[in-house]
């Protein structure tokens, strides 16, 4: 009899391994609670930098991080029918911390609640590393000198050596929901580029301390070049995990840092930014221009829309560009 029942037990699992795409089916609703969960993970543009109303313990209290996960962020704007949203992303992660830092955490919520959306932005603090690109231009202008002719010779390269380590860590956010017991089928696996924060359209007068210290040539580079060419690496590094991609290149069209002169108001992007009290303060000075040139809580209510626009659609890849009446909108691609 025992031996009857092994048998019996052999040949169960022979038929679960053969018709599921993972090792174990997944949890039951008696196994995990039935709370439903969108959850984001990455880099600053999507933990809400720049955006204010930051989450206590994200704005570097008494030494803490300095994420800034804000409850304007993006996916707090996102509509989807799920019970909760759940901000991971941290200012300033690269693939790498993502891995370590969020992917655990993540792995709990998997545990606990049914995940069926998780959006993804990391890359630009790879090789390419856009901010100390901003940086470099912005020190440029105080030089009275270009900072294109320096760094645009090596972008396509640090661009194609970023693509690898966004896959690598795709790749991993895949296997921690598998291990979790889900499907690669049971959830949304969108993967989200960058906007361009300026414009060379901002008027000449806010081309400095004022605003936005940048010269033309430089803005142009930024926005005809350099993010057109990193968001296509991050379609290449989504594709090869088979998640979705969504575009936002053109988002900001019209409502760059500077580019509203006067009417600051319609811009979704914030100017330079400085935090002149923690300027006063040695643990909060090296933090001080941190959230120049990210959404400001305009920019992630406006992406947050398209993005709900996206999870609702089943199309493989979209695009968010401005509509005619000025908000943001969804374009798909078949």
């Amino acid at each position: 009899m025992r031996k009857l029942l092994f048998l019996a037990a052999i040949g169960l699992l022979t038929i679960v391994l053969v018709v599921s795409d993972h090792v174990f089916p997944p949890p039951s609703d008696a196994d995990r609670e039935t709370r439903t969960a969108v959850v984001s993970l990455g880099d600053s543009t999507m933990s809400g930098e720049g955006a204010g109303a930051y989450e206590p313990g994200t704005d570097g209290e008494d030494g803490g991080n300095w994420c800034h996960r804000s409850r304007a962020a993006e996916i707090m704007k996102t509509s989807f029918e799920a019970d909760q949203k759940i901000n991971l992303a941290c200012s300033g992660a690269n693939s790498e911390k993502l891995r370590n830092e969020q992917l655990p955490r993540l792995r709990e919520l998997a545990g606990s609640n049914q995940i069926v959306a998780i959006v993804v932005a990391i890359g630009a603090n790879d090789d390419p590393r856009f901010s100390e690109i901003l940086n470099k231009c912005f020190e440029a202008w105080g030089k009275r000198s270009d900072c294109t002719s320096s760094v645009a010779p090596e972008w396509t390269k640090r661009v194609r050596r970023m693509i690898p380590k966004v896959e690598n860590t795709l790749k991993a956010i895949r296997q921690t929901m598998r291990d979790s017991g889900y499907l690669d089928s049971s959830y949304q696996l969108v993967v989200q580029s960058y906007a361009a924060p300026v414009s060379p359209k901002m008027p000449q007068s806010l081309q400095n301390l004022s605003g936005c210290p940048l010269r033309t040539a430089d803005l142009e580079w930024v926005v005809e070049e350099a993010v057109p060419e990193l968001s296509n690496g991050l379609r290449a590094a989504a594709g090869k995990v088979n998640a979705r991609f969504l575009d936002l290149a053109r988002a900001g069209e019209g409502h760059e840092a500077c580019v509203g002169g006067d009417e600051p108001e319609t811009e979704w992007f914030t100017r330079l930014s400085v935090d002149f009290d923690g300027l006063k303060d040695q643990r909060r000075a090296p933090h001080a221009l941190q959230e120049s040139f990210h959404p400001n809580a305009r920019g992630h209510e406006q992406i947050g829309r398209c993005l709900t626009e996206f999870l609702a659609s089943d199309k493989r890849d979209g695009a968010c560009v401005p509509r005619l009446d000025g908000s943001l909108g969804l374009t798909t691609e078949s």
